[in-house]
This record gives C-alpha cells, structure tokens and sequence, in this order.
C-alpha cells in the first residue's frame, strides 16, 4: 500500500470502542473531563463547539458532556451546544457553562448580577440522583469546587433539583427520563474530591457504557493500524529519548520490525548522560535499527548569538526537520527503497491545542513539533500512533511495551532541550555548567528518594552574575535556579516543598562541583490551570 492509499488508523482505533463527546466551550479544565472519562475505562474526544455538530455526527458517541467555559450565557451570540445533542436522546452530562446553555436551550432561564461562587464550597443533597449513587446520599453536604458568576434562575420543564450550594439553588438538577445530568460545580477538577466517582457514575450507571479503554487493547489495536496504515513501507521515526517518542519508537517497532529505522538527533542540548542511555537501550536493549546523528555543532553553531526564546524554538525545529530530510534520503539509498512515513510521539493534548476553538497557544507552545503537518517538501506522511492518548495514557502503555522504568518514569524535558532553560544566549560553556548542576540536582532527588513524588525537577541558568566569596577569594560567576513542581493531573501544578537541609545539601554540591557558579536559588511559584507545555 503506498503513502498515498494509507487509511484513518485514527477511525480504526476509535471505532472498536464506546465513545464519549466532549464538548468544549473553552473551560481551562476541560482536557481533565476527558481525563477522568478515560481513567473511567471509556474512550472520549474533546471538540470545539463550532465543530461539535460535526464531530456528533461523525464520531456517533453513546453520551455527551458539555464542559464549561469563560463566556456569559446572556450575552449575545454566546456559545451554544449543538440542538441536535438534546434531540437524539442520548445521555447530557453539562456542567457549570454546559449547565447553563442547557438550561436556556431547553427553555429554562439564567441571569447575572447574583452572588458568585468562586473555590471552595459545599453542596447539600436534596434527593437521590442515578449520579450519585454509592457516592452521596440524601441530606449530606460535600465539597465541590465552584467557579460561576451567572446562575441558573428557571429550570426547563422536567427538570428537579438534586443538590443546591449558598450560592447555587441548582447545584445539581437532572431531567433524569431524559437522562439530561446538569451541575454548576466541576467534578473534573481534583478540589471536588468525589468528582471522578461522579464521572464514572455518569458513563457507567447512567449511559451504560463499556470499560473497554485499556492500554492492554490500545496495543493491539495500535499495532493493527499501524500496520494497515504503512502496509510494506518503511517508517523513520524522530527519537528524541523522551517518553514521548520512545514508546512511540518501540510500539511501532512491534508492528512492523526492521522497517523502522530511528534516527536520534543528538542536538548536543540534552541532560547529562541521556545521550548514552538512549543509544544503549535503543540499540543493544531493543535491536531497533538507530541512526546516531551527532549535530550539536551544527545546531549550537545557529544558535549563536540567539537569545529570543521563541527563535531558538523554531531554530531547533526547523534543524531537526532538515536533519531528518538528510538522514531520510541517506537511508533510501540503501536499496531497500525510501521511507514514505515519518513517525512522531505527538499526544491528544497536542491534537486539542492544534484545533482549539479559540486559537489557543498551540501554534507558539508547539512551534519545534509539527502537530497538523510537515513541510510539503518532505513527501512523507506521518505516523502518530499516540495521538490518542494523555501522557499517563503514554506512561501506561510504555510499561505494557517493557520499557524500563528510568525511561517511562522519567520527568518531562521540552523539545528544545537546556537551550530553554537559558535564558539568553546558548553557548557550549553555558550548557555544560548547567548540566552538572542539573545532574547533582537530580542526583540529590533520587538519593532523597523523591524523585517519583516530583512531577518535573530541572535547573536553570539565569542570566545574572553576582559578586560571591569562595575560600579567600571573591568570585563574580553565575547564579543558578532550581525548581521543583507537583501536579496530581498535569494541569496545574504547586512547588514542590523541600526541607532546607535538602536545599542546602543541593546548593553546597552545586557551588562546590560546578564551575562557575556562585549562588544558588529555589524558585516556587506555582503554574496555574492551562495546557501550556511543561518547562
């Protein structure tokens, strides 16, 4: 089968399995929604609402759930849900906006200019609800976590209230005949503790849908459309040691053997030692065939002088693909016939930002990546095997491949590598100086075997040189930042709190094994709720 023929491996996939559509009408939470549908054991996909008519019709999902969003559903031309959702007698989980436009959708009514709720608040429950059952009963109060400034003020006509809050007479109401489930708080977030339970209640009690998403039978199933899609071809894959990529690299490695050819590009801006470890595993663990490309000089080289971070981004974006040209046609020289497919570990999230109904930062956040595309010149079609799934999703699945857990557990790193993680110009003295603080920082982490607690752990060299006394002399070096973040969905995340005997542990090793620098900082600020990519 040629490049040309190849089919939807995406259809294939999604097509084995109940489905739950999203709807997004801009929630900042919303990737959590599918999140917990996912860890529910259901398979869902969030669509914009302009698209959502569409994405119904094609996608033909057994229930539906309306996120929220940032907008007024008084205003004019406010967003609105699909009508043909409430007419096709499928099951409607809305929440806060969600509740809202159904409400007015439905005949009901909302104003504004009533008491917000915004954080932390209680909900009582008024009657028993299909949703809440083994969950919450009738007469207690619970936390949830509110974020609304309209309220519904009428119901539409078969609606009743199931929960109420200070601020929120409609907490919950439900048209349950209909099996229409409406609430103003967010299950989705982690602040609402029974959230997840009240999601999986929905997909499950209420819609009676299959818990059949596993990545068990993602694999099979991933591999079976890898192999329809590519046919004979041959695929090269971008390698980039990470997570991503890796499990990308070895799923499709078990779906079509040595027609995979990998080609790492040693961009020189990697943390210490990874280089190595992704040769040896790649090549000795595996047998995968690999193609080492040592391109640190070319890509420091254009990199000189470079201080705007998002040039240095697109420079590195713009050098891998070239590299991958080169490479591609080297291995079509081997008689065995040119790859016609290239293979990248691009994520759901990536897919979501790339089609967000307001633009979103996708097209700066993902600028190294090529999430929607590769340049025409290429002539390759691209092979995304993990399109579908969360980086947990990613996780999972790279443990039912047998990836070791120093790959699979391993904290994020960003496309660019170190070159972002210096602000200002790249140059090889700067790179080599915050390795080794990188390294001793995590090499502390681990030995306080905190690493796993960590979410994503790095050093950064700051663009700061300060005056600092070492021994009987004075030193005028530069200062470095260490940070440190939890996060329990990848959403949103808190600094990580270190004692200070830990931080003074880390710092004295830092000041007194790397050269160059002198001081040493520990920076907690916190990342509120986003989908920006993790640095």
């Amino acid at each position: 089968m040629s490049a040309t023929q190849s089919p939807d491996p995406h259809k294939d996939i999604v097509d084995r399995h109940d489905k739950v559509l999203i709807v997004d009408f801009g929630s900042q939470v919303t990737q959590l929604i599918a999140r917990r549908v996912r860890e529910a054991g259901v398979y869902c996909e969030i669509h914009p609402f302009q698209n959502a008519a569409k994405a119904f019709s094609d996608l033909h999902p057994k229930a539906v759930i309306l996120s929220g969003g940032p907008a007024s559903v008084t205003d004019e031309n406010s967003p609105r849900a699909p009508q043909a959702i409430f007419e096709a007698g499928v099951p409607i989980l809305s929440i806060c906006y969600g509740q809202q436009t159904t409400a007015v959708q439905l005949g009901g009514k909302v104003e504004g200019g009533h008491a917000a709720e915004f954080g932390r608040a209680e909900v009582e429950i008024v009657e028993d609800s299909a949703l809440f059952r083994g969950i919450w009963e009738k007469g207690r109060k619970y936390p949830v976590w509110m974020s609304h400034g309209d309220r519904v003020t009428r119901l539409p006509e078969g609606f009743s209230v199931k929960a109420v809050s200070e601020n929120a007479p409609f907490a919950v109401a439900t048209d349950e005949k209909r099996r229409i489930f409406t609430t103003m708080f967010h299950p989705e977030v982690v602040h609402t503790p029974d959230g997840a339970k009240l999601l999986s209640n929905f997909v499950h009690e209420v819609a009676g849908l299959r818990r059949d998403w596993t990545m068990a039978a993602f694999r099979q199933e991933a591999i079976s459309a890898i192999r329809k899609q590519v046919g004979q071809g041959r695929v090269l894959c971008g390698l980039s040691g990470g997570v991503d990529s890796s499990v990308a690299a070895v799923l499709i490695h078990e779906a079509i053997g040595d027609r995979l050819t990998c080609v790492f590009v040693d961009h020189g801006l990697m943390r210490h030692g990874e280089a190595d470890e992704v040769v040896s595993l790649f090549r000795d663990h595996y047998n995968i065939p690999l193609v080492h490309v040592d391109a640190s000089k070319q890509f420091l080289s254009e990199l000189d002088g470079v201080t705007d971070p998002e040039t240095k981004r697109k420079t590195i974006g713009r050098l891998f693909i070239e590299t991958f040209e080169a490479e591609a046609k080297k291995i079509g020289a081997d008689g065995k016939g040119a790859p016609e497919f290239l293979a990248q570990g691009t994520l759901y999230p990536d897919v979501i930002e790339s089609v967000s109904f307001t633009g979103g930062p996708s097209v700066t956040i993902k600028s190294h990546h090529n999430v929607g595309g590769l340049p025409e010149r290429m002539n390759m079609r691209l092979v995304e095997p993990l399109r579908e799934l969360f980086k947990d999703e990613v996780r999972a699945l790279g443990r039912e491949l047998g990836l070791p857990e120093a790959f699979v557990g391993r904290h994020p790193f960003p496309g660019p590598g170190l070159a972002i993680r210096i602000p200002g110009a790249t140059t090889r003295e700067k790179l080599d100086i915050l390795r080794k603080a990188d390294a001793i920082y995590l090499d502390e982490i681990r030995k306080a075997g905190l690493y796993d607690k960590i979410w994503q752990a790095f050093a950064v060299l700051l663009p700061v040189r300060t005056v600092g006394v070492m021994g009987d002399g004075r030193t005028y070096d530069s200062v470095c930042a260490l940070r440190a973040v939890t996060s329990v969905d990848g959403m949103t995340a808190d600094f990580f709190p270190f004692d200070m005997n830990f931080l003074g542990r880390a710092a004295t090793r830092i000041i007194n094994e790397v050269k160059g620098v002198n001081r040493v900082v520990y920076d907690v600020t916190s990342k509120p709720p986003g989908t920006i990519e993790w640095e």
